[in-house]
C-alpha cells in the first residue's frame, strides 16, 4: 500500500445522516477522503436523524458543519463549500434538493467538476420514485426477500442484515463515484449520479432474474443450490445447540463432508432429489453428536466447506478477525472506550490510532468556511444568525 490514502485529497459533502449515503462516505473516508458530514442547525435537527454516537464509524476521520439550508445565506454558504468539493452526496426525497436551491445543476454552476450522487430508494424517476422506503422494502421490490428462507406461518425470514442499504445502496454509489472520479481525470467534468438502492438490489438478484428472463424457471426458496434446495447447503445445529454452516458444493468437498460424518454412502447422491430428506436426517443426527467447536475443529480446515455459525459477541472475539485487525479502539468523553469496527475494505489502512470521538455538539464550521473564502467577521454573522452553528 502507498504511503498515502488512495483517495487523499478529495472533498466530499455527505447532505446525509444515514442509510446508503453515510454508507457510502463512511467507506470514502476509509479511503483516505476528507469527509465533511452538513447537517442542519439544531432548530431543524428535527428534521434528520440522528444516529447513535457508535454508529457509522462513530464519525471517525469526519469533519461536520452545521447549516440551515432552508435560508438564502446557508444555501450561499453550502454552494461556496461545494465550489471547492470533488463530490456531494445527498439522500433527499427525489426533487427536494433541486427545489431548495442546492441540486445538481445548482453546485454545477460554480464548479463543473463536480461528482454529484443522489441516493434514493427507488431512483429520481419512476412510478415508485416518491415512495418512502427502508431496506426490508427494497429488498422486498428487488425479489431478494421473495428468493429468502421462510418463517413458520409462510412468510419470507427477515434479514439479519440492512443488505440493501449497505450492499446494494452504499458500495453500489462508492463504486459510482470513483467511476466517476476516474472519468473526470480524463475529461476534466464532473456528473451526476442518480443511484436508486431497489436498482442496487437487482444487482444482487442478477443471477436469479438473468436465469428467469432467460429460461422462464422461477427461482424462490429451495430452488437450486444456493436457496436450500439440497442437503450439502444448509445448516445444521450442533449437541451444544449452536450452528455449523455447510456449503460443500463442489463434489470433492462433498466426498470430503460424507466421509468425515461416515456418510460415505450419499457421496453418489449429492443431487439427487429424491434422497435429500433422508441426507437430511443423516447429517443432522451426525452433527448433534458433537459441539459445534468440536466439528470446527476437525472439518473447516479438511475441504469440507464448514464453518461456524457466530452470534455478534462470538465473532468480535475471533483470532481470525483479531489477526486481521479489523477492530479499532475509540474514546468517547461520556460513553468511555469502547471497540468498534474498522476499515475493512481491500485497501483501507487498518493501522489506526485511537478514535477520539467528538461530541455532537462540536463542528468544524468555521474553519471550513474560512477556507473556502469566507471572512472571520462573515462568518460570525452567519453564526449569531442562526444559519450555520
Amino acid at each position: 500500500m502507498s504511503s498515502l490514502p488512495a483517495l487523499d485529497g478529495i472533498h466530499v459533502l455527505d447532505l446525509s445522516s444515514v442509510g446508503p449515503a453515510a454508507r457510502a462516505s463512511r467507506m470514502l473516508a476509509d479511503y483516505g477522503a476528507t469527509v465533511i458530514k452538513v447537517g442542519p442547525t439544531r432548530s431543524r435537527s428535527s428534521v434528520q436523524i440522528e444516529p447513535p454516537y457508535f454508529s457509522y464509524g462513530a464519525g471517525r476521520g469526519l469533519k461536520r458543519v452545521r447549516i440551515d439550508l432552508k435560508s438564502d445565506e446557508g444555501k450561499q454558504a453550502f454552494l461556496r463549500l461545494a465550489a471547492a468539493a470533488d463530490v456531494v452526496i445527498e439522500s433527499f426525497r427525489p426533487g427536494v434538493a433541486t427545489r431548495i436551491g442546492i441540486g445538481y445543476e445548482d453546485v454545477k454552476r460554480g464548479n463543473e467538476r463536480i461528482v454529484y450522487c443522489s441516493t434514493s430508494g427507488y431512483g429520481q424517476d419512476g412510478p415508485c420514485a416518491q415512495w418512502a422506503g427502508h431496506d426490508l422494502n427494497y429488498l422486498a421490490l428487488g425479489g431478494f426477500l421473495h428468493c429468502s428462507g421462510r418463517r413458520a406461518d409462510g412468510g419470507p425470514t427477515i434479514p439479519g442484515a440492512t443488505v440493501a442499504d449497505s450492499a446494494a445502496g452504499g458500495m453500489q454509489a462508492v463504486i459510482a463515484i470513483l467511476a466517476a472520479l476516474l472519468r473526470r481525470a480524463e475529461t476534466g467534468r464532473g456528473g451526476y449520479l442518480d443511484v436508486s438502492v431497489a436498482d442496487g438490489v437487482l444487482s444482487l438478484m442478477s443471477l436469479h432474474i438473468d436465469e428467469y428472463l432467460a429460461t422462464r424457471n422461477e427461482p424462490g426458496p429451495g430452488y437450486n443450490i444456493l436457496t436450500g434446495r439440497y442437503a450439502c447447503y444448509d445448516v445444521y445445529a450442533a449437541r451444544d445447540g449452536r450452528w455449523l454452516a455447510v456449503a460443500a458444493i463442489e463434489p470433492v468437498f462433498f466426498a470430503n463432508l460424507c466421509k468425515a460424518l461416515g456418510l460415505e454412502r450419499w457421496i453418489p447422491h449429492q443431487q439427487n432429489d429424491a434422497r435429500q430428506d433422508e441426507i437430511r436426517v443423516d447429517f443432522r443426527e451426525a452433527f448433534a453428536k458433537r459441539d459445534r467447536d468440536a466439528w470446527v475443529t476437525e472439518l473447516a480446515s479438511a475441504n469440507t466447506c464448514v464453518s461456524p455459525v457466530y452470534s455478534i459477541p462470538e465473532l468480535v472475539q475471533d483470532p481470525h478477525f483479531l489477526a486481521r485487525k479489523v477492530f479499532l479502539e475509540a474514546k468517547h468523553a461520556e460513553h468511555g472506550s469502547f471497540r468498534q469496527l474498522g476499515p475493512v475494505m481491500a485497501g483501507g489502512e487498518r493501522e489506526q490510532p485511537t478514535h477520539q470521538v467528538a461530541p455532537g455538539s462540536l463542528t468544524d464550521t468555521d474553519a471550513l468556511l474560512q477556507a473556502v473564502g469566507m471572512s472571520k467577521r462573515d462568518v460570525e454573522a452567519l453564526r449569531s444568525a442562526g444559519v450555520v452553528e
